[in-house]
Parts: C-alpha cells; sequence; structure tokens
C-alpha cells in the first residue's frame, strides 16, 4: 500500500533496468513448473516466503547460485519461456514500469532449447509477444558470466551483436565479481560496444570501489550493475556524476544478501547527494521477494525521498534507458503529471 502521506508509487512510470531472467519469476509459477517436471525444491523455494540470504562469503554466494540453478532448470520449453517474460510484464506494468531491460545468459538454456542461438531466438520471441500483449516496451541485455572463459564471452558478445535489430540493446557481466578481472572481458565488450550495444557490467555489490573503476576503465562501462559500494570512495562518486554514468541500485537486494545489514544502511542518499544518477531496480523478486515499486517504497520509508525526489529518480531511470528518444519523451511526461496530480 502507498505511504498515507505521498502518491502512489505504483502509479508513477518509470523504467526498470536491472532484472534477471529466472529471478524474474513468480513464485506460484516456480512451484506449479517443478510440480510438472519432478523437480524438488528445498524449503527456500518452495516455503513462499523468500529466502535468508548472506551471500557476502563464498559458501553463501554458493547457497545463493544454487538456488538459482534448481529454479532455472524448471525453465524447459518456448512456453515456458514465454510464461515466464509475460508474467514478469505483468507484474512490472502493475509496480508503473514503462519500460524494461531484462539481462540473460542464454548458454543457460541453451542445453534444453536446442542450442545457443534457438534460445535467444525464443526468448527473443516472448519478448516481442508479450510487449504487444502487454503494451510495456521490453528490451534485452544479453549478459557473459565472469565465472566462465572470456572465450564464451566474446562469443555472446557476438551473438547479442548480431540480434540488435530484434531488441538487444546491451551486454553485461553478471556473477561473483570477487572473481577474476573486468579486464579479462575487455575484449568481449568491445565488440559488444563496437556493435552499438550498451555496456553494463555488474560492480560495486559484493566488491568495494575499485570493481566500479574497473568497470569504467577495463570495460568502459555505461551503466553499472549496481554500483552502489562506490559510496565508499568520494573520488569515485564525483567521477560517477560528472560522466553521468548510471548505477542501478537494487536496495532489497543489497540487504537480502547480506551487502548491509538494513534498509537505512544502503548508502542512497550519498550517491544522491554526490550527483549520481542511480535507477531503482528489483534484480531477482523470486529470491528477494519484491518487485520494483518496492523498491521505491522503501527509499521513501527508509531514506525519506519525496515525491518530488522519487519523480526524479523515476526520471533518471527513463533517461539511462536504451529507449527511443520519442519513448523517453512521453514517459518523462507522464512522471510530471504523477507529480502534479
Amino acid at each position: 500500500m502507498p505511504a498515507a502521506s505521498g502518491r502512489d508509487v505504483r502509479l508513477l512510470p518509470k523504467a526498470h533496468l536491472h532484472l534477471h531472467f529466472t529471478g524474474s519469476m513468480r513464485s506460484g509459477t516456480l512451484l506449479e513448473l517443478a510440480d510438472r517436471y519432478g523437480v524438488h525444491l528445498p524449503e527456500a523455494l518452495s516455503s513462499g516466503e523468500p529466502p535468508r540470504l548472506r551471500a557476502t562469503d563464498e559458501r553463501g554466494w554458493f547457497r545463493f547460485q544454487r538456488l538459482y540453478d534448481i529454479a532455472r532448470s524448471c525453465l524447459r520449453t518456448p512456453e515456458d519461456i514465454q510464461r515466464l517474460v509475460r508474467e514478469a510484464a505483468e507484474e512490472d506494468v502493475k509496480d508503473g514500469s514503462r519500460w524494461l531491460e531484462i539481462q540473460v545468459d542464454p548458454t543457460s538454456y541453451a542445453p534444453r532449447l536446442g542450442g545457443l542461438i534457438p534460445a535467444l531466438e525464443i526468448i527473443l520471441d516472448a519478448v516481442d509477444r508479450a510487449s504487444r500483449e502487454t503494451g510495456l516496451h521490453i528490451r534485452v541485455l544479453v549478459a557473459a558470466n565472469r565465472m566462465k572463459h572470456p572465450l564464451d564471452a566474446r562469443t555472446l558478445a557476438r551473438l547479442a551483436v548480431r540480434f540488435r535489430d530484434r531488441g538487444v540493446v546491451g551486454f553485461g557481466l553478471s556473477n561473483d565479481e570477487r572473481r577474476g578481472f573486468a579486464r579479462d572481458f575487455d575484449r568481449a565488450f568491445a565488440i559488444a560496444r563496437e556493435g552499438g550495444l550498451l555496456a553494463a557490467p555488474h560492480g560495486g555489490e559484493l566488491s568495494g570501489p575499485s570493481s566500479v573503476r574497473d568497470c569504467l576503465d577495463d570495460l568502459q562501462a555505461g551503466r553499472v550493475g549496481h554500483g552502489v559500494r562506490a559510496a565508499e570512495d568520494p573520488r569515485l562518486l564525483a567521477r560517477l556524476a560528472d560522466s553521468g554514468v548510471t548505477c542501478e541500485v537494487c536496495p532489497a537486494s543489497n540487504v537480502a544478501l547480506g551487502v548491509y545489514e538494513k534498509p537505512e544502511d544502503v548508502p542512497l542518499r550519498r550517491l544522491w547527494d554526490a550527483g549520481v544518477p542511480m535507477a531503482l531496480g528489483a534484480d531477482d523478486p523470486l529470491l528477494f521477494g519484491s518487485r520494483l515499486a518496492a523498491q521505491y517504497d522503501l527509499v521513501r520509508e527508509h531514506h525519506g525521498f519525496t515525491d518530488e525526489e522519487l519523480a526524479e529518480l523515476a526520471r533518471q531511470s527513463i533517461r539511462a534507458a536504451q529507449a527511443p528518444q520519442e519513448v523517453r519523451a512521453a514517459i518523462l511526461a507522464d512522471i510530471d503529471a504523477w507529480l502534479a496530480s
């Protein structure tokens, strides 16, 4: 429910720029698919409550990844993919999202969908269909896995560029940023950038400010997934603000994974006061229990953001989206209308 003293954040037009594919699934859908395919779900995924996670050590991160892998194993057919994307779009629409960029590593789904290229085609077909059915603008970021060989990332970058005219707008790098070096993936990101895609790697979540700097220096990031720990380095904050690089901040996720103990500990005000553009995201609602509008409620409740400031956060998300100028202008006008209501 909206706070009594503020406008309903579900009606605030916004862009959703940090949402992972399997992690966007409804918990009820996971239960149905697991039952259909005979997949045993641990209590952490079957209880209907968000699992207790703490990923600041390797054991905790491994558990998080294991839960994610089990959930992903329940996506086996094109119909499953279509259902996931349609339902994710429906949830985003309910939360006021007008533009969604969903992130996926197609290699994770390729074994059950006929190979890498067929998997990406099935995903993009599902995105196109869900966009037509719900009216939500949806695009795709293809993400490499930093736990795999950099040559795999180059293959994905070339594939992402190949499907640029089918709705792929960016190239990411996910998984444990404490492992390996961003520079190992510099060639893959060069391929993506030269092909006209946005560079949007993860950084500044499980590792500190240095991982954000690596994203900027080695991968020439146009956006940074998370980036919140840049708050620990004033010079880095100034650099992000001056360059206009948006951080895709996921406050509920940060708390759920133990990066910060409490919602009020997430340094949103520090980034805001430094002038760093932010786009709030839900990351993995299946595992963290909250979707997009809840991030705005959290910022209002725990950080005292006013409706004017929430509207500006929404504007920052739209400015950072890979949307055509006319779409961006229309949504920005609707944000002004929400504030004037």
